[in-house]
């Protein structure tokens, strides 16, 4: 008779609760399990993956050790948080990940009571886990704060503002730094194991705390002395010396995939009056699967995928993406102006400076995930006479708004700021949708604000942002391939507020801001063939304003619609704040604003977030057969009920 097999253990497994009842012996299956299962939903959906296999057996053994969800387990950005969903109750839901209506691809306090905290921009996880720790202490509920931080989040500023504050927390914060690219990390093994597990002892500790009561009945500079002397003792052997000065106890390095040394250090630090600790554990990005290790960028975001084979699924041949024309096209120009120069905040191949590096490793500057001081050096590069172009995502730029303002607005330096992913991104969903970037950089005097239509008119504003030595100027363009459109063999400059007209109408009149264009045209073929005679127009500039082409547009047509791929406060409020002044609105015009709603989007295909956003030709149709419906009464021919 053959034996059935065994069910596997992950399959008995709903929460963590679950979990805390295996014993020791088996949690080297279950993570074995837990790493297949993570592999196999992003095959199937895509998303992060290298980030999510280095944790595996950090994500078990910390459910394992700690009372999650009265723990608080916070993931700083979220990117590895996949095996944490699987065992939080999450796992008949994982292959909706980043899908309309599914998983978010970050933690997300309303998916689950096991996301205490939103996550997707990096360094905020020991600010959070320390408000979670200091709450609990201060209402006398057990509870600690537990902040997973990556070797990268760790090059933020925010990172150390929130450990500088975390003495107040004692033994209720507990930060485990996850070092995966060995950037802070002495040899791991089995000394460094026995050391970690020794110092986070209760024994070590009592004695380290009687020591301490001890030298307190001595003289001040002795008990400093001796105090300083254990201290840069085991800094010396373990490498924590940093970590020490800002106020916290340093465990480590630890293995992190070897649960043997990994449980009985957390147990420890979980049972300590000591505190705050933090735990630095040893991790390889991509663990466990063999394409994924091999990778160079250890698959940190991927397409959908072949688990056996490793291999992405492949988009088939397009444009080029907006990303790439940015960074060719600003090579090419430094290639005559040394002048000219990138920065970038940990992003250098999602922005296209990556390109621009290649050809000029000199002059291309990757801060890490550092935007405020991104913007403040190209500020400090502008006022000494270069052309700094700062490429950040949309999302990202708002961590960096004050230096926007102070350091470069009121200064009125020449900084040019590149803005990739602006408007709706899919599947990172609402923490890095760019929708905010035309409201929080057209209201600063002084600036410019450009956006491409196209891929063309992006190689034309690269080049104008170049030239313009006035003032700030900005450029928005959003993520993925471009529509198809020649690019310019070269680029021409184009007048600083000034728009165009793409199509000439009599009735109705489409004044688009930036990639909307396409609907824009789309929607005028579907108005001219009910009789409404449509211009359509690219202001290219939310400010300065072309003043003269909207006054013409508004006084020349029964209906104008202003369209922009952002949230209120932009374009379309700066249009109508120059017809009110100008007593335009007056004078009877119907005049529409179309922009994002006043609410956050969750993650979907774009085309579907536009359509759900109303920004599609479809809504521009029916915006402008309401409006004329509105001044006549009746329902114009065509218009939805």
């Amino acid at each position: 008779m053959t034996d059935l097999p065994e069910t596997p253990l992950l399959d008995t497994v709903s929460t963590p609760a679950d979990l805390r009842g295996l014993k020791p012996g088996q949690l080297r299956q279950l993570a074995d399990e837990l790493r297949a299962e993570t592999i196999s939903a992003v095959g199937a959906t895509g998303g992060h993956l290298g980030s999510g296999l280095g944790v595996v057996e950090l994500t078990v053994a910390i459910h394992y050790v700690f009372d999650t969800p009265r723990d608080r387990l916070i993931w700083d950005v979220g990117h590895q948080c996949y095996p944490h969903k699987i065992l939080t109750g999450r796992r008949d839901r994982i292959r909706t990940l980043r899908q309309g209506g599914g998983l978010s691809g970050f933690t997300k306090r309303s998916e689950s009571e096991y996301d205490p905290f939103g996550a997707a921009h990096s360094s905020t996880s020991i600010s959070a886990a320390l408000g979670f720790a200091v709450a609990n202490k201060l209402a006398d509920r057990p509870g600690k704060g537990i902040a997973v931080i990556g070797d990268g989040a760790m090059s933020a500023g925010m990172a150390y503002e929130a450990m500088n504050n975390a003495e107040q927390a004692g033994n209720r914060l507990i930060v485990i730094l996850n070092d995966n690219d060995m950037s802070i990390a002495p040899p791991v093994g089995a000394l460094s194991a026995y050391l970690a597990r020794l110092i986070s002892s209760s024994e070590y500790l009592g004695l380290r705390s009687l020591a301490s009561r001890v030298v307190k009945k001595v003289s001040r500079r002795v008990h400093q002395s001796l105090g300083k002397a254990e201290e840069y003792t085991r800094g010396m052997v373990t490498g924590g010396t940093l970590f020490e000065e800002l106020g916290f106890y340093y465990v480590g390095p630890i293995d992190g995939h070897n649960l043997d040394h990994l449980i009985p250090v957390l147990e420890n630090v979980r049972d300590t009056e000591e505190g705050p600790i933090l735990v630095h554990v040893v991790t390889k990005k991509g663990k466990g699967y063999a394409p994924a290790e091999n990778a160079a960028d250890k698959y940190h975001g991927v397409q959908r995928f072949d688990v056996i084979t490793g291999a992405q699924a492949k988009a088939p041949p397009g444009p080029p993406s907006y990303q790439n024309v940015f960074g060719e096209t600003l090579a090419k120009l430094a290639d005559a102006d040394e002048r000219i120069c990138a920065i970038t905040a940990a992003m250098p191949s999602g922005t296209g400076v990556d390109k621009f590096a290649k050809a000029h490793p000199d002059r291309a500057f990757d801060v890490g995930i550092a935007e405020q001081h991104a913007v403040t050096f190209a500020a400090g590069l502008a006022a000494q006479g270069m052309r700094p172009f700062c490429a950040i995502y949309s999302t990202f730029l708002q961590r960096a708004y004050d230096q926007v303002v102070h350091d470069v607005a009121i200064q009125n330096l020449p900084v040019r700021f590149a803005i990739d992913r602006a408007g709706l991104v899919g599947a990172d969903g609402a923490t890095h949708a760019g929708s905010f970037d035309i409201t929080y950089l057209a209201t600063l005097p002084n600036f410019v604000v450009m956006a491409a239509a196209d891929e063309a008119e992006l190689v034309h504003m690269t080049y104008t942002a170049a030239e313009h030595d006035s003032g700030p100027i900005a450029l928005r363009y959003p993520r993925g391939a471009g529509t198809g459109v020649a690019l310019p063999a070269t680029p021409h400059l184009l007048e600083i507020g000034k728009g165009r007209i793409v199509r000439e109408g009599k009735k109705v009149a489409i004044l688009s801001l930036g990639t909307r264009l396409a609907e824009a045209l789309k929607a005028a073929d579907v108005l001219d063939a009910k009789g409404l005679s449509t211009t359509v127009a690219d202001l290219r500039f939310a400010k300065p304003l072309d003043q003269a082409l909207i006054r013409k547009l508004l006084t020349t047509h029964e209906v104008a619609v202003t369209i922009e791929e952002a949230a209120v406060g932009g374009l379309g409020a700066h249009v109508l704040t120059y017809a009110s002044d100008e007593g335009l609105i007056d004078s009877g015009l119907k005049l529409r604003t179309m922009r994002l709603p006043d609410r956050f989007q969750d993650q979907d295909k774009p085309e579907k977030q536009y359509a759900e956003a109303g920004l599609d030709a479809d809504h521009i149709v029916a915006t402008v057969l309401a409006a004329l419906r509105h001044n006549s009464g009746g329902v114009a021919e065509g218009a939805r009920a």
